[in-house]
């Protein structure tokens, strides 16, 4: 019987949730790495048995941690991530320049195909990829000193590139997510990229319509329709078909259209899962009512979620990465919470129910579909 492996970063420790396919009855693993903000676990589509941990500490500074045995153990790898050349500068929110500085991993994007293959997004924005399971790093520098770069400037949270999406249909192609600067693809495995931010507007910025700074919170593919790229922006939904070569809004009728994550159907790919938040400055779901919101047409048309969901005095947020989806026949969709609680819905979303509940923040949630 098929079963799933739901990996959890918090603020302190990862957890590990495992069930069957049924979702119904949960064993939880954790924490590992008690006390350390494990900002991001993800798993290896090419070998289900890898899972790969950014340990995070002010006082330690990164730590990358990998699992060859769905968690059980785990072994330090290297944490050696060097900018190539001199780093130069970014914009720091005022606007003056600032030197770049690597600080930590916010993304783990493993290779749809090679095991030993794994890129790494991080903050200050870059992206790096290994070849060998993590053991060594090398930057993509393309990306951090394309000619746009010494604009880019901090979101609220810092400058991370937080989205790695592969094209298995395109070799050599990907698309990466930078808050605050945008979206970026690359046609040759990361040699050179281009910006794809048209039609994008963000009132915060000076020119609204400029080319970079837009504050990209996630970005969504379905395999099956590789031209189609959905995001969650800094205020709007967004829908690109043409591989990002425009963009257009599908916000419709949702109560906000502020959110963190954006996640796909495993097997739909015009079913699109949001979750909103008040606003910019208060980052609580509409009205104290936690809903996911599901469109099957691919945007504009929204329907709330709320079955098994608290929909009185709930003022948690959701984070980018801490929504996922699962690859079941009957597709399970999976969020966590600032409150701590995990979240599962067998059915696509019709129903809900907490996995975990008292958790420390978490930060993020992925999750292995296992054979």
């Amino acid at each position: 019987m098929s079963a799933v492996r739901v990996l959890v970063g918090t603020r302190k420790g990862g957890f590990i949730l495992t069930a069957d396919g049924k979702r119904k009855d949960w064993n939880v693993s954790g924490p590992h790495f008690p006390g350390w903000e494990i900002f991001h676990m993800n798993g290896s589509p090419a070998n289900p048995d890898r899972i790969y941990a950014s340990q995070t500490t002010e006082w330690f500074g990164q730590q990358v941690q990998r699992s060859d045995d769905g968690g059980t153990t785990w072994e330090p790898v290297s944490n050696e991530f060097e900018y190539v050349g001199e780093p130069g500068v970014h914009q720091w929110y005022d606007g003056t320049p600032k030197p770049w500085a690597f600080k930590r991993i916010w993304h783990f994007e493993p290779s749809l195909d090679d095991p030993d293959t794994v890129y790494a997004g991080a903050e200050d924005a870059s992206i790096f990829k290994s070849t060998n399971g993590g053991k060594s790093w090398q930057e993509l520098a393309g990306l951090r000193t394309h000619e746009s770069g010494k604009e880019w400037s901090p979101g609220a949270a810092g400058m991370g590139l937080h989205t790695i999406i592969e094209d298995r249909s395109n070799p050599g192609r990907m698309f990466v997510g930078i808050s605050a600067a945008g979206v970026f693809r690359t046609d040759d495995a990361g040699e050179s990229w281009q910006v794809k931010n048209k039609n994008l507007v963000s009132d915060f910025l000076p020119d609204p319509t400029a080319e970079i700074g837009h504050c990209i919170h996630k970005l969504a593919m379905h395999p099956s329709k590789p031209d189609v790229i959905y995001m969650q922006k800094h205020w709007d939904v967004m829908r690109s078909d043409d591989a990002g070569e425009s963009w257009h809004e599908i916000s419709g009728d949702l109560p906000s259209d502020f959110g963190m994550p954006i996640a796909v159907h495993a097997h739909e790919p015009e079913t699109v899962y949001v979750i909103p938040l008040q606003s910019d400055s208060e980052h609580f779901p509409p009205e104290g009512k936690l809903r996911v919101y599901r469109s099957r047409v691919g945007g504009n048309e929204w329907e709330p979620l709320a079955n098994g969901l608290p929909q009185k005095d709930c003022y948690v947020n959701v984070m980018r990465d801490a929504m996922a989806v699962d690859s079941l026949d009957d597709s399970g969709i999976y969020f966590g919470t600032t409150g701590g609680q995990v979240y599962v819905s067998p059915d696509s979303g019709d129903n809900w129910q907490p996995i975990v509940r008292d958790l420390p923040v978490v930060l993020s949630v992925e999750v292995q579909t296992l054979s």
